[in-house]
């Protein structure tokens, strides 16, 4: 479902104007944002059918992704992942990594496993916890799945130079570093001030 429920969004004009009733509004930061959810939900979007096409959802492939970087770690260095834990992960593990919760995490192992893309079995490490791997099936749907997937990024950010792609992950961030801040702050206190 996409964040933002608008077909089209609302012209700068009509932020200006809306702002002389709201003196609260900033256009422009209004603006930045609705583009931000809209680029968001769209790229989503062509994400969310390539996944359907192959009978997985979002949550089901982030687990994958994360078991995937585990067997792959050089390949996942080069895409970017910072820790890449080798082996089989407890679930507790990638329920962490996930940000998700352990009973969130649970039935996404269990429909992976259902459809045997995915093991549990004892924790070579502390035979107490359980660990979870890719099977045979789930590797050889990764590696159908993933060169149309990156292509399909590829496809997405092709419009932008290399440059333009590297202001756009500073300004991200940035954006994510605030957001991060606001999130930690009580609700209705001022947003800190911008620097």
């Amino acid at each position: 479902m996409p964040h933002l429920l608008l077909k089209d969004l609302p012209r700068y004009e009509c932020l200006l104007e809306a702002a002389r009733e709201f003196p609260d509004l900033d256009p422009s930061a209004a603006a930045a944002f609705l583009h931000l959810l809209h680029t968001s939900d769209e790229a989503f979007a062509i994400s969310d059918r390539s996944l359907a096409a192959h009978n997985i959802s979002h949550g089901r492939f982030g687990v994958l992704m994360l078991l995937w970087q585990g067997v792959q770690p050089r390949a996942a260095k080069l895409m970017g992942a910072g820790e890449c834990v080798p082996g089989p992960r407890t679930p507790a593990a990638l329920a962490d990594a996930a940000n998700v919760t352990r009973a969130t995490m649970t039935g996404l192992i269990d429909t992976l496993e259902r459809d045997g893309y995915v093991k549990r079995e004892p924790d070579p490490v502390d035979r107490r916890q359980m660990s979870v791997r890719l099977t045979p099936s789930g590797m050889k749907f990764m590696e159908a799945f993933l060169p149309g997937h990156f292509r399909s990024i590829a496809g997405i950010m092709g419009t932008l130079t290399e440059a333009e792609r590297k202001t756009l992950v500073r300004l991200l961030v940035k954006v994510q570093q605030q957001t991060a801040a606001l999130r930690g702050r009580p609700q209705g206190a001022p947003a800190p001030a911008a620097g």
